[in-house]
């Protein structure tokens, strides 16, 4: 990268410079003119492998499922989104969220461990959650997303 650079700064002073050399001297104006276009070719080169920004996706159309609304999303919201279930966090949530993906909401009754006092207060919620598909950019974060009291 930094050939890249110093090639485009080169090719772009050469451009600039004045050409009052001798005419005694053709052998190094050839050697110049093949070093400049040599320069040039590289710049157009760095310039070319500079990869293009990727779009990126901007609105999440499940977003209300992710912990801000009355709805969970079991494969795809945070560990958090389940403090607003009294009896809930941390036991069950913790287990609902290391475990998964779930194709349905009772899936989630097959995640072995699960004590009764748990399946209780998930089928106590159990309408609250939702099975959207896994979406790699939450999926990532939902045991630690970095935010903390």
């Amino acid at each position: 990268m930094k050939t890249a650079i110093i090639a485009t700064l080169i090719s772009t002073a050469a451009a600039f410079a004045p050409n009052a050399q001798p005419a005694a001297q053709t052998a190094l104006n050839a050697e110049a003119a093949d070093r400049r276009s040599f320069l040039g070719a590289a710049a157009a080169f760095g310039a070319a492998a500079i990869p293009a920004a990727a779009s990126a996706r901007v609105d999440y159309e499940n977003v209300a499922y992710l912990g801000g609304g009355s709805t969970v999303d079991v494969n795809n919201a945070n560990v958090r989104a389940y403090l607003r279930l009294p009896g809930m966090y941390p036991s069950a949530a913790g287990k609902i969220v290391t475990h998964g993906p779930y194709k349905s909401v009772a899936d989630v009754y097959n995640i072995p461990g699960l004590t009764s006092a748990e399946k209780e207060v998930i089928k106590k919620y159990e309408s609250k959650f939702v099975a959207k598909d896994p979406a790699a950019e939450y999926v990532i974060d939902r045991v630690n997303n970095g935010l903390y009291r």
